[in-house]
């Protein structure tokens, strides 16, 4: 059954990235909770096809209706909105790895966010997000409310040590549990063959590989290298807050990280070059929470260079906390 689109959608500008404009028109037609959205016409950038369907699917058995239609192989790319190039870059290589079997997700995940935290503030741009996902050609899009994806009674969350501790597991409580159960979940309810991850959040990457060995998950995790600005900074939904003078300072974060990279491989001891790259950091006016040699996998922090390791780091900058890593 075909249904007039909501009021301002039809002809509507929207956008696939920052500034590529696309002019849709939607025909929407809704069953169990599915609605197919179809671009009839519009300029997509790389896109080689005129039109795209993709569904959207807001509760838990019209996403089982979805995936019962899509074919195998299957990608998830697990967001929180706000969708950047990074996200697209992720989708792309969903694409890759699943041609006809692209689920994304976009769920604001209030267990992650500690009490004093963003959740409130954290961008939520879905006919935007849509429209991104659409352009890229994502099969399914999977938008479950919080009752749906935490219904009344829910007793259970998952905790992951190991990797999860210290760093972003130290600075945000509770912060990795909620990562750990949301994930599970949406592994669980889509059945992915294969879920992408940004490199810029290395931590949660190898959170992520950690508890889908250790419950046998058979989804393969797949880590996507950062997509970065011009000017080297990392990808991020939270650097929409920046102000116009933090967005020039904010590229030092991966200056610093390079710096740093330098040094240890010229061999200045590990302790030296990292309070040497965070003082640059504090003398700028960023408030560095870690910038630390660890262990690519285990995230231990290292005495001295060995391989493979990253260089982390988290540093505030007004009121945006930012976050990335290098290898080294």
């Amino acid at each position: 059954m075909l249904i007039a689109p909501p009021p301002g959608h039809a002809n509507r500008k929207m956008t696939a990235s920052s500034h590529i404009p696309v002019q849709m028109r939607l025909a929407i037609g809704q069953r169990s909770g599915i609605v197919h959205n179809h671009l009839y016409s519009g300029r997509l950038a790389s896109t080689t096809n005129d039109s795209r369907l993709m569904i959207i699917v807001r509760d838990i058995a019209a996403l089982r209706a979805a995936l019962a239609e899509l074919p195998r192989p299957r990608a998830l790319v697990a967001t929180m909105g706000a969708l950047h190039a990074g996200h697209m870059a992720l989708v792309a290589e969903a694409q890759r790895l699943a041609p006809d079997g692209v689920v994304a997700s976009i769920f604001v995940n209030p267990l992650q966010f500690g009490p004093n935290e963003d959740f409130t503030r954290y961008p939520r741009l879905e006919a935007e997000d849509l429209a991104m996902l659409r352009a890229a050609g994502c099969n399914v899009a999977w938008l479950p409310p919080v009752e749906a994806m935490y219904p009344p009674g829910i007793a259970t969350r998952i905790t992951v040590a190991g990797p999860a501790e210290g760093f972003e597991g130290a600075v945000r409580p509770g912060h990795f549990e909620g990562v750990a159960t949301v994930v599970t979940k949406l592994l669980n309810q889509t059945a992915p063959d294969a879920a992408l991850f940004g490199e810029k959040d290395w931590q949660q990457v190898m959170v992520v590989t950690r508890l889908a060995a250790d419950l046998d998950i058979p989804t393969r995790i797949v880590p996507v290298p950062t997509v970065r600005d011009p000017d080297g900074l990392a990808l991020s939904s939270r650097n929409r807050h920046l102000t116009a003078a933090e967005r020039t300072l904010a590229p030092l974060v991966h200056a610093v990280l390079c710096e740093t990279a330098v040094r240890l491989r010229d061999g200045q001891p590990v302790v030296e070059a990292e309070r040497q790259g965070a003082d640059t950091l504090r003398a700028s006016g960023f408030v560095p929470d870690y910038l630390s040699l660890v262990d690519a996998a285990t995230l231990r922090p290292l005495k001295a260079l060995q391989q493979p390791a990253r260089i982390l780091v988290a540093a505030r900058l007004g009121g945006v906390r930012l976050l990335d890593n290098i290898a080294v």
